[in-house]
């Protein structure tokens, strides 16, 4: 079995390579948005988005133009490869199962920048904790914490919070491995409680955003106090970057544990089908129509987007496929409000966020446990019997 996997390293460029990698980076964001003017213009006039290979021909015009004429130092596959993503964006967001917006234009420090090297064996080189990139870079050393196994299909030089990273594409070809567990366990997802795993057990949230909230919010008050663009502001606003990237490593961290420990001891995993960005949208209304509990509205967002729950979601499917384990998304309606032992659905089952006490049977247990029984008990019916045996 051929699998993907990245790994990422803390790049240490010299003055001269950094400066080199700032224009890299400064001619894709360029293109970047530049292809993304193009598409918006072709949107306007009724006609349909360029292909990848169309907006690749679109570099060699741009080059020929006397205003554009820097453009020629720049790195050709690098402007192709950002040309790639920005179709792909594209792609994801006509694609109405994915719900994802539509692209947006890249400002300069943003945490935005990045490049992409492909062909990595014909043009890079790897040697112990150096590596040579083409474009007058030259030798670079990164900080290798663990060895690169597999073979290295292209790598990603981003800049964050002040300083470079690297990160390696790798083919793997595994065995296909049979899961050392035969357990099966259902998830329900809350704010609450981050996890509720159907055996009764559960895992607290971390809450990152919300440990340094305060902390953020002096931050940036201090910033609306600086001059703009002044090196007081631009320190400022560094130190901000700082503390986003610290409350997302937490996130991260977290995550990765939980789905790990997850993963190692259930070999199927049962999760609902939940749609984030259209349950963290916000209830403000409009003009015409004011939202209703606004406030309240706005709480239950943070906590909801800082649980994670895609990520999660995202990390326990691949690392199931490496387990050779299997995850299971289901619909997750009613799972709070269905009695486990006898199938009634009533909104009256659900006495308290925390109770839950069947009207019909009585069967009484933790509303987030049966949720999570009923989350296992749909991806059972969906194995065995496909989508047909969730609608009866």
């Amino acid at each position: 079995m051929l699998i993907r996997k990245a790994y990422k390293f803390r790049l240490e460029p010299t003055a001269s390579q950094a400066a080199r990698l700032a224009v890299l980076c400064g001619h894709a964001r360029f293109v970047w948005n530049q292809g993304l003017r193009h598409c918006l213009g072709k949107l306007e006039s009724g006609e349909k988005i360029p292909s990848a290979f169309e907006l690749n021909r679109l570099v060699t015009q741009w080059k020929k133009e006397e205003d554009l004429s820097w453009l020629k130092e720049a790195y050709t596959d690098n402007l192709q490869q950002k040309l790639k993503d920005l179709h792909g964006a594209w792609m994801r967001c006509f694609d109405k199962s994915l719900a994802a917006d539509k692209p947006r234009f890249k400002k300069k420090g943003k945490n935005q920048d990045s490049i992409r090297f492909v062909n990595f064996n014909k043009y890079c080189e790897l040697d112990g904790k150096r590596v040579k990139l083409p474009s007058k870079l030259g030798w670079l050393k990164f900080r290798k914490s663990q060895e690169i196994q597999g073979n290295i299909k292209n790598c990603t030089v981003s800049f964050k919070s002040g300083h470079w990273y690297i990160s390696f594409q790798v083919e793997q070809d595994i065995d296909e491995t049979k899961h050392s567990s035969t357990s099966a366990v259902g998830i329900d997802m809350g704010v609450a409680k981050f996890i509720t795993l159907s055996d009764g057990s559960y895992l607290k949230p971390l809450n990152a955003f919300r440990k340094h909230e305060k902390r953020l919010a002096i931050e940036q008050r201090k910033l609306s106090r600086k001059v703009k663009f002044s090196a007081n502001w631009q320190k400022q606003k560094a130190k901000i970057q700082k503390l986003h990237t610290l409350i997302a490593n937490c996130r991260k961290d977290y995550l990765h544990k939980a789905s790990t420990l997850i993963s190692k001891n259930h070999a199927m995993i049962a999760i609902e089908d939940l749609r984030v960005s259209n349950m963290s949208k916000s209830a403000k209304g409009n003009a015409e129509s004011h939202g209703k509990s606004v406030k309240a509205k706005s709480g239950l967002n943070k906590s909801i987007i800082d649980q994670g729950w895609y990520e999660f979601r995202r990390q326990l499917e691949y690392k199931q496929l490496w387990n050779g384990g299997l995850v299971v998304a289901v619909p997750a309606q009613y799972t709070s409000q269905t009695c486990p032992y006898c199938g009634h659905v009533s909104r009256d089952n659900r006495k308290t966020q925390a109770h839950f006490e069947c009207v019909e049977c009585g069967y009484t247990n933790n509303a987030d446990i049966v949720g999570a029984l009923n989350i296992l008990d749909r991806g059972h019916r969906l194995l065995a019997c496909g989508e047909s045996a969730l609608a009866a």
